[in-house]
């Protein structure tokens, strides 16, 4: 929200000022080893911080107890997601939207992340989940010919499934694919664009002079899927709200799809934003799919795993084992740490870990092996449901059809 209170219009949805983090959806830095500040980034996007009166409320209407990626803040902020609640309550119906960008081979377990949790949302309230692979938006920013960037959507969709998606209840789609597919999904595109003038989306998304043409019209692709008419074969015409989990870096373009929304007849998209997982580096910056070394992928193995953790996860121990055991280590800034915080779910033994570390009766090498006892379970057990993944199957997600759902 702006200071008086109301939502920002589409005018003022600007990038940061070069002093500030660097967040919008292809780059995202800091100053600060403790990593991006998020209270400051709610301001500067207009959200809403969610709080304990969310959660509370969500533990209520759900009747389960929330996810520990909730609890802890992982998922930091909001939009409108108490209008989904209020929907849920009185029996209307909603529906999931997240996305991929395929610009690897494999995606690392920072992807994890929005889609552990998205399936979590759609176990919980039983809602069809659409999930958009913008294979076009890769050609278009990265080295890619779009034959390559088809093939990473079919490779990042098998990761996808993985996860444990049910097939009654989710369409996964590639853009270059389900455009041809679909007229209502490109007729829809057209109607956001229309809405967005050259100037906005510069404004928007710092375009340049010398950005291809392409660039410019892609948001309006990204926007598409939160109307609901974009699906007529699950949905028909009718105009049903959505939730979009997504990492906080993909806010812009769901701020213009939400100005831009009741001039269409369409409901504002509701939003979840997650934070990231810190490169292996610091909290700094975020993974990339194009270093190695910065991220685990789900394609490592466990000596690879326990390799990068030990080598390059950045630590917030002392310098040597005496002062370590004198002064204790950061938390804030110890990157095993931080990753138990998105994959130990036990609450208790987190704590227990975090009091240990702090105090220095945890060592710094002790606290890396926690994690890599954590971690090479996780991606171990990915691979193997990857394995299973055929071509057929990918198929099947991928075939626009109705889904099953209480309507």
């Amino acid at each position: 929200m702006t200071a008086n209170g109301e939502e920002p219009q589409i005018e003022d949805l600007k990038l940061a000022d070069p002093e500030e983090d660097v967040v919008n959806p292809w780059s995202v830095s800091s100053s600060s080893q403790e990593g991006v500040d998020y209270d400051k980034l709610i301001k500067r996007f207009g959200s809403s911080k969610i709080d304990q009166e969310l959660i509370d409320r969500w533990e209520k209407v759900t009747g389960k107890p929330a996810h520990h990626l909730l609890r802890r803040g992982m998922f930091f902020s909001h939009r409108d997601v108490h209008t989904i609640l209020t929907n849920y309550e009185q029996g209307k119906p909603f529906y999931l939207y997240t996305g991929r960008g395929p610009s690897s081979e494999s995606m690392h377990v920072g992807h994890l992340i929005p889609f552990i949790f998205t399936k979590w949302i759609q176990d919980v309230f039983n809602v069809p989940l659409v999930i958009q692979l913008t294979d076009d938006e890769k050609f278009l920013w990265k080295d890619l010919t779009v034959e390559e960037a088809t093939r990473l959507a079919h490779q990042n969709a098998k990761d996808i499934i993985a996860i444990g998606f049910d097939v009654n209840k989710t369409f996964i789609f590639s853009d270059f694919t389900y455009m041809g597919q679909c007229p209502d999904f490109y007729r829809n595109i057209s109607r956001i664009q229309k809405c967005v003038t050259f100037n906005q989306v510069k404004g928007i998304f710092g375009f340049g002079d010398s950005d291809v043409i392409g660039k410019i019209a892609f948001p309006a692709i990204q926007a598409a899927p939160s109307f609901s008419t974009s699906f007529p074969l699950i949905f028909g015409a009718a105009k049903v709200p959505c939730l979009i989990p997504c990492a906080i870096d993909q806010d812009p373009y769901f701020r213009m799809t939400r100005d831009v929304a009741p001039r269409l007849g369409f409901p504002k998209p509701a939003l979840l934003h997650s934070t990231f997982i810190p490169a292996l580096q610091g909290a700094n910056t975020k993974m990339s799919a194009s270093d190695n070394n910065t991220a685990i992928f789900l394609t490592d193995t466990p000596k690879q795993i326990k390799t990068k953790v030990n080598k390059y996860a950045f630590s917030g121990g002392q310098a040597s084992v005496e002062e370590h055991r004198k002064l204790g280590g950061d938390c804030k800034v110890d990157v095993a740490y931080q990753y138990l915080r998105y994959f130990l779910e036990d609450d208790e033994r987190l704590e227990q870990i975090r009091q240990d570390y702090t105090s220095g009766a945890l060592l710094t090498g002790e606290l890396k092996k926690l994690l890599i006892d954590q971690l090479q379970p996780i991606v171990a057990a990915h691979q193997e449901k990857k394995s299973k993944i055929t071509d057929e199957m990918v198929k099947q997600f991928m075939t626009p059809r109705p889904l099953n759902f209480v309507k």
